[in-house]
């Protein structure tokens, strides 16, 4: 079962390095990218929460060495990945992952956005600035996530499939 797990955050990860360059909104210092918001539900979900955080710190590394991220996408996906795993793993429901992604991303995230763009990329903002730009991200991730999960819930490994 580890190696179907492992398969499947592999396709999760290139998902999201894939489209780093493809879907990006521009914020301020930032580049909203909401498809990472939704591989971190998709993630909590189907693989738990080791694999969400794991991705988040993949997809954040790579889209960071191969110049479609910013070092911002490190505190806007971990909070977020890592949120999402435990809520779900505690309320065992997709929404309440989303809503994990949702407050891990748009509130912890944007917060530790501010002291990674001030410490790492020596660029003063308010402590809120990156609250609106990043909630809307993740919320507009989170919901895509809903919506796609109802379509490939066959697919969670460890759950008797044969596929």
């Amino acid at each position: 079962m580890p190696l179907k797990k492992m398969l499947y955050a592999a396709v999760l990860v290139a998902v999201g390095v894939i489209t780093g360059h493809l879907i990006s909104i521009p914020a301020g210092l930032s580049r909203c990218f909401p498809v990472q918001h939704t591989i971190n539900v998709l993630s909590a979900v189907l693989l738990g929460p080791g694999y969400a955080l794991l991705n988040a710190f993949l997809i954040s590394l790579l889209r960071n060495i191969l110049g479609t991220g910013t070092l911002l996408a490190f505190p806007g996906s971990l909070f977020g990945a890592a949120l999402a795993g435990l809520f779900y793993r505690l309320f065992r429901t997709p929404v309440s992952a989303a809503l994990g992604e949702t407050l891990g991303t748009g509130i912890l995230g944007s917060l530790a956005a501010f002291f990674v763009a001030g410490w790492a990329m020596g660029k003063e903002t308010a402590l809120f600035f990156y609250i609106p730009p990043f909630l809307l991200s993740t919320l507009g991730g989170s919901l895509l996530a809903l919506f796609i999960l109802p379509l490939i819930r066959h697919l969670k490994p460890g759950e008797g499939n044969s596929r």
